[in-house]
């Protein structure tokens, strides 16, 4: 019990950093686009990296190179410059939640989730390699219980933003709240792209 309890808050305390991934959740939440299903790939793919880091951490951790940790950050800075110039061009755009959440393809909703969430490096350090490390000297069954402790606080943590998201979307449906919260995305995400740029200069 006590290490699915220490499992649960050390995952809680590494994922309640806003970063990339939950900022995509909560507009999705407040768009009322598939919300269930952007939480559930998260939360899945949590679970899935961060059982990889405890059971495989060393590893994974010989061939997680500045090469690939390179590949990872421009991957990711080409997928933020796009997705930063697709919010500047409807920034002044309203938003019509019914009718957005007809048009959007799941498809395009999947991939964005998935992309948010396996081209960020920080995904990796945070379940692969920290969790992982933080676990190396547990025991068969400790780490189990440590893991399932981990991914319940992402489950929770994925639903709870991305409904909390959708409660209150209707105070949203207006002109000037939602330029206000694309604006804040556009430089949140603007912010976050600086620093990958910055990570990869580090690296090269």
């Amino acid at each position: 019990m006590e290490l699915l309890v220490l499992g649960f808050f050390t995952s809680l305390s590494l994922i309640l950093v806003i970063g990339a991934q939950n900022i995509f959740v909560i507009e999705q939440g407040l768009k009322k686009q598939f919300t269930f299903t952007v939480c559930l790939i998260c939360s899945i793919s949590d679970c899935f990296l961060i059982f990889v880091g405890i059971f495989l951490f060393y590893y994974f951790n010989q061939y997680f190179t500045t090469t690939i940790e390179l590949i990872f950050n421009i991957l990711l800075l080409i997928f933020l410059i796009y997705f930063i110039y697709s919010k500047m061009k409807s920034v002044n755009k309203k938003i019509n939640f019914n009718k957005d959440y007809k048009k959007t393809s799941l498809f395009v909703i999947i991939f964005k989730t998935l992309s948010f969430t396996y081209l960020n490096p920080h995904v990796y350090s945070d379940t692969v390699f920290f969790l992982g490390n933080f676990s190396k000297n547990f025991l068969l069954v400790e780490k189990i219980k440590f893991g399932l402790g981990a991914s319940l606080a992402s489950l929770l943590f994925f639903f709870f933003i991305g409904y909390m998201s959708q409660f209150f979307s209707e105070y949203a449906d207006n002109l000037k709240i939602w330029k206000i919260i694309n604006l804040f995305i556009i430089i949140f995400m603007s912010g976050l792209t600086i620093y990958v740029l910055l990570d990869i200069f580090r690296t090269v």
